[in-house]
């Protein structure tokens, strides 16, 4: 089973524009620690794979480590870490990835915290 993480102020953004809806993208985000290979494939920087989540307009950003998610069968990723860092609509789709790829070269995982 992964382990899923969301950023703090992804969290509170979800919780504020959504408010009862939010359980429902909550519980969306929460399939992936059944299923990590669930979502589509963005974008790969030094190993770590961008992936998102469709909620109706909505994508939301998760990172995780490549060679696990690729290799490693559904049993063997107990260890595997789903961050989930940003979200968009469909018009600002391609900034965010363009955005979180750039944190990822210039700072690491350590910019999403």
């Amino acid at each position: 089973m992964a382990k899923i993480e969301i950023v703090e102020s992804l969290y509170n953004y979800i919780e504020k524009k959504f408010k009862q809806e939010g359980h429902k993208i909550f519980d969306l985000i929460y399939t992936l620690e059944n299923n990590p290979k669930k979502g589509k494939y963005v974008g790969n920087i030094g190993g770590i794979v961008i992936k998102e989540l469709k909620y109706k307009n909505f994508r939301f950003y998760f990172l995780a480590d490549g060679y696990k998610l690729k290799f490693f069968t559904e049993e063997e990723l107990t260890d595997i870490l789903l961050r989930f860092v940003r979200m968009s609509d469909k018009k600002n789709q391609q900034r965010i990835i363009q955005e979180i790829k750039e944190i990822l070269l210039k700072i690491g995982l350590e910019g999403f915290k």
